[in-house]
């Protein structure tokens, strides 16, 4: 497969380097800061707690150059209107990997609707300077494979050929077939509990306050009321039914766990500002 992954932060590099071991001719498409790391040092990952650091041979480029099997699009949602200009003109399906709350309809109309894909990474870690600490496989990691899907929700060749070659390369994934459902479900969770974590200063701050978790429980529970399908997975649907102090409990734990902590959720910024920002706009336009 002649693979372009566009951006190149955690889940970007990660996935570059998957494939790329596993013989495919890939391309990690990188801007600004991070593409000038790459240039001066290559791709560098490491396991988080390891002191070893590996360099893996990974093609950089600052822009696509012709045509792709595959251009699997892992950026920050704020980020995607450059990055549909620039796909534009460029041929090959493009899957969509990142949090999104708008459907495909936006994204099909800048590139054409029969090239669009949607799913969402799960590869987990940080970035350590111009390294990616990745988390090792556990049981939890493998079972939570990729989500990916076509917007319609069909089983196409081509969802096959990418299931499958991922997974031949080592790439946990499964077919979603209500995967524009599934994105909204992520964001109505995932915006109020990026926002509250930055309001807080990080995870464990946001623990200590638990009148804070409270309203971004009812934020959460707004979001889901207000969404025009049922969520997906289905187990979000508890957030809406579980007693309040029960939820409060159980997030205060997961606040002060490794998983939060090496989640991305204690890196704040003003890209993950306009990141939560860009998915709250996209969740109230659907009320």
């Amino acid at each position: 497969m002649k693979l372009l992954v566009y951006g190149a932060g955690v889940c970007g590099t990660l996935l570059a380097v998957r494939m790329h071991e596993a013989g495919h001719d890939v391309a990690l498409l990188a801007r600004g800061e991070r593409l000038a790391d790459l240039r001066r040092h290559g791709v560098r990952i490491a396991e988080q707690g390891s002191p070893a650091v590996r360099r893996v041979e990974v093609p950089v480029i600052d822009r696509p150059a012709g045509g792709y099997d595959l251009i699997a699009v892992v950026v920050r949602t704020h980020q995607v209107d450059a990055v549909l200009e620039a796909l534009a003109e460029v041929g090959g399906d493009v899957l969509f990997m990142l949090s999104w709350a708008a459907g495909a309809q936006p994204l099909g109309a800048a590139i054409g609707h029969e090239r669009v894909l949607l799913g969402f990474p799960t590869f987990g870690g940080t970035m350590d300077g111009d390294v990616v600490r990745y988390r090792a496989a556990s049981l939890l990691t493998r079972l939570y494979a990729m989500p990916i899907g076509e917007p319609d929700g069909r089983t196409t060749p081509r969802l096959d050929r990418i299931l499958r070659t991922f997974r031949d390369a080592g790439v946990g994934v499964r077919a979603e077939p209500r995967m524009d459902a599934w994105l909204r479900t992520h964001a109505a969770f995932s915006a109020p509990l990026g926002q509250a974590v930055d309001a807080a200063g990080g995870p464990q701050e946001l623990a200590g306050d638990p009148d804070a978790i409270r309203g971004m429980i009812r934020l959460m529970r707004r979001n889901l009321a207000a969404m025009q399908r049922p969520p997906v997975p289905r187990g979000f649907a508890a957030l809406r039914t579980l007693p309040e102090g029960l939820l409060v409990a159980v997030l205060r734990r997961f606040l002060r766990s490794p998983t939060a902590v090496h989640s991305g959720l204690s890196t704040a910024s003003p890209a993950t500002t306009a990141e939560l920002d860009r998915l709250a706009e996209q969740l109230g336009a659907e009320v």
